[in-house]
């Protein structure tokens, strides 16, 4: 739930207070009040995201949460801790015990979490009081409220009975399921990431030239050789597929070499895509890379062809004075 009309999370202001009056609303289950700082609130490649919530509150709201280093309790303990999700500490090469500062907010990380939720991955949870100060948003404004509901059937029917409740009030407000919202908050980053699609292509295309190149210049080496083969008695089917495994080769070898690498990289230097305090994550999946490697393979058996070709149609005798 955020302000009416909002576009950025600065932009949303909503009174702490609105809890107790959503909690009223039948079909409620739990809210928690959240405060949202980013040092960028437009699609980025280098995001930081804050989240403030009462820290008595964070293990019912997010009770999947794992703390692989430091300790819980240090983080409720300091006023200016943080934990920080796994995938946002290897980012930033933190640690239990350091201090860093983004978006005007210095924190000393107290300890790094885990959770099968993507978003806690990425993001830095702080105490609400200290980050409303700390953003200079004042006590008493937070911005948003994450509903959790009795039934997900009545998620439509829950939301609009809570803008209904403050439709007059000073800070009306407009309640979506969250992942409607994401949908809508990465409608810029999947625009962004569809454009690498043609930036991809043009790869590809440079690849085929480059594979049917090399092998162009190996079978003009081996004129004579296959010449010779053809005299011995290959068939043409024969010379064809040798042709068209050098080339299955190489595209086998170059694409193990890319795929790996960039499975490397991913594991190494986490990317991920903000926009509006939401993130994406590049993360590595075996199903991608076994589809790279089959377009590999592919567009080496692919660029062999044309050199295939050009072997057979020489003419033999040629080919043996050559």
């Amino acid at each position: 739930m955020f302000r009416e009309n909002r576009f950025c999370p600065t932009t949303s202001r909503l009174p702490e207070y609105y809890a107790d009056e959503i909690r009223d609303v039948p079909g409620v289950e739990n809210v928690i009040p959240i405060q949202i700082t980013v040092n960028n609130c437009r699609a980025s490649l280098d995001i930081v995201t804050f989240r403030g919530v009462p820290p008595e509150q964070l293990s019912g709201y997010a009770p999947s949460i794992e703390i692989i280093e430091g300790s819980y309790a240090d983080w409720t303990a300091a006023d200016d801790g943080a934990l920080l999700g796994e995938r946002f500490a290897q980012r930033r090469g933190l640690k239990p015990g350091e201090a860093f500062e983004a978006a005007g907010v210095r924190v000393e990380v107290k300890g790094i979490l885990r959770s099968p939720n993507a978003q806690d991955n990425a993001v830095a949870y702080v105490h609400l009081p200290f980050l409303q100060q700390a953003s200079r948003q004042g006590l008493g404004t937070v911005t948003q409220f994450n509903v959790r509901v009795q039934d997900p059937a009545q998620m439509s029917a829950v939301a609009t009975a809570i803008d209904s409740r403050f439709e007059t009030a000073e800070n009306p407000t407009y309640t979506q399921p969250e992942s409607a919202f994401f949908a809508r908050a990465a409608q810029d980053l999947i625009e962004l990431i569809g454009f690498t699609l043609w930036v991809a292509l043009g790869a590809v295309f440079a690849v085929l030239g480059l594979i049917t190149n090399s092998v162009l210049l190996v079978i003009r080496s081996r004129v004579k050789e296959n010449a010779i083969l053809q005299t011995l008695g290959y068939p043409v089917p024969a010379i064809v597929w040798l042709v068209l495994l050098e080339g299955i080769l190489l595209g086998l070898v170059g694409g193990a070499i890319g795929v790996g690498a960039a499975d490397l990289v991913l594991r190494w230097q986490t990317i991920t895509f903000g926009n509006e305090g939401q993130l994406l994550t590049i993360l590595p999946q075996i199903r991608v890379a076994l589809n790279g490697m089959a377009l590999a393979v592919g567009l080496g058996a692919v660029a062999a062809i044309v050199p295939a070709w050009t072997a057979v149609r020489q003419p033999l005798i040629g080919s043996l004075q050559s």
